[in-house]
């Protein structure tokens, strides 16, 4: 709480905590945008939640006992923002769809926005997909994972076997194009070429091996657990049609050609494989915790980076699609970073941002001219030269136009739910 504070507070929510670590509240993403915010007497809160892992269903209530606490004990706000990263992108959307009274704006960064449900069917079409092509008589577990360390541990066994043969690498990269990972990892290093599939398929591993896999194969088993069963599946999934709408298509085709494989095969071997069943009441858990209806009330500036292979970019697609479905795409405005990674955002990029929104609700409408990438790149690069930097370095401020593929599996609230 600042000196003079001027009546807004910030709510922020943190990102995935994997289940068998410490948990620690954080009240603003960094000490920069801290420091920022409070030399601007806002106010900030955040809370480590009740528990780690999939902790939605505490963090909706943690989250809003924090604010009543902040009410009763602190001040009563004049505006409240929801913001968060990541697992917290999709804490702060449901929280404006389940508490909107609560909330005058809204700011979900790198933000699971397709929801639990459509995320975790992803998770399982790669799982499928890798086990299927690479390991059939294995014994890696998808669903009602039993020992996730050892489970975990399996599909990393595997992956260094798959990936050290041409034909390995091309299968694992029509892994990744059933959920369209991008082909650029490391945000120290430049975008890869759009025809350097070599390059681009080495990326997409990078992806799954170190960071996709630990959610695939392990923490999988905490959400079965407060679910109560498995909440995923893939029936009736036609696979080719992933790959047909997957930014990643063209890159597939050429590396099976280079590695003499038949890709038409491999689609039929996918199509013809046992498929998943989910748990109907598990299901509905994860339908709680939560589907995105996509009804606002309040305005809502999403920002993602076009690299990230964790929360992919079409993730924003599906928001939008949702949002327009309910007849509210007033109320949304999205931004993208060029950069890989994820929530690989400079202070000065979320600081951007963050005076967009505020302007929106000090002016009761958006100012569109000041959304553009130009725009954007300029009033972050106004800002400290500190803040313009990521890992130590001078990064200069990368907003630009994008339009990310269609999210593979979507699943808005109210969609059917498998019996």
């Amino acid at each position: 709480m600042p000196p003079g504070w001027n009546g807004t507070l910030f709510l922020y929510s943190h990102g995935y905590v994997p289940p068998d670590s410490d948990k620690v509240a954080v009240a603003a993403p960094g000490v920069d945008a801290t420091a920022w915010l409070l030399s601007h007497r806002f106010a900030i809160a955040g809370s480590s939640y009740s528990s780690n892992g999939w902790a939605l269903e505490d963090a909706f209530r943690d989250q809003v006992a924090l604010l009543d606490y902040f009410d009763e004990q602190v001040g009563k706000p004049k505006r409240v923002i929801a913001w968060g990263h990541s697992l917290g992108g999709i804490v702060t959307a449901g929280l404006v769809q389940l508490y909107p009274d609560r909330f005058t704006a809204a700011m979900p960064m790198c933000g699971v926005l397709a929801g639990g449900i459509a995320t975790w069917n992803a998770e399982l079409d790669a799982a499928y997909a890798f086990r299927t092509l690479l390991a059939p008589t294995s014994n890696l577990q998808l669903v009602h994972i039993t020992d996730p360390a050892v489970n975990l541990q399996t599909a990393l066994d595997l992956f260094t076997q798959a990936v050290a043969t041409e034909a390995g690498r091309a299968r694992i990269a029509l892994v990744g194009a059933m959920i369209d990972l991008p082909g650029w990892f490391d945000p120290r290093l430049p975008e890869p070429a759009p025809g350097d599939y070599v390059a681009q398929a080495a990326a997409q591993a990078s992806w799954e091996s170190r960071v996709d896999f630990a959610f695939a194969f392990r923490y999988r088993a905490d959400l079965e657990q407060r679910a109560g069963g498995n909440p995923s599946w893939n029936t009736g999934v036609d696979y080719a049609h992933l790959l047909s709408i997957s930014s990643d298509r063209e890159e597939v085709a050429a590396l099976y050609s280079a590695a003499g494989l038949d890709l038409q095969s491999d689609l039929r071997t996918l199509a013809g494989g046992a498929r998943v069943k989910a748990d109907p009441a598990a299901v509905r858990y994860l339908d709680r915790y939560i589907s995105l209806a996509g009804n606002l009330k309040i305005p809502v500036l999403t920002m993602h980076t076009t690299g990230d292979g964790l929360v992919i970019p079409p993730n924003e697609s599906a928001y939008a699609d949702a949002v327009g479905a309910a007849g509210d795409s007033g109320m949304l405005r999205q931004v993208f970073v060029h950069r890989a990674g994820h929530c690989t955002f400079t202070p000065a990029e979320t600081i951007a941002a963050a005076q967009v929104l505020l302007k929106r609700l000090d002016t009761g409408r958006w100012d569109d001219a000041a959304l553009k990438p130009a725009a954007m790149n300029t009033t972050a690069k106004a800002q400290d030269e500190s803040l313009n930097a990521f890992f130590g370095a001078a990064t200069p401020p990368a907003f630009l136009d994008f339009k990310p593929a269609p999210f593979p599996r979507p699943f808005p609230k109210g969609s059917e739910i498998p019996a």
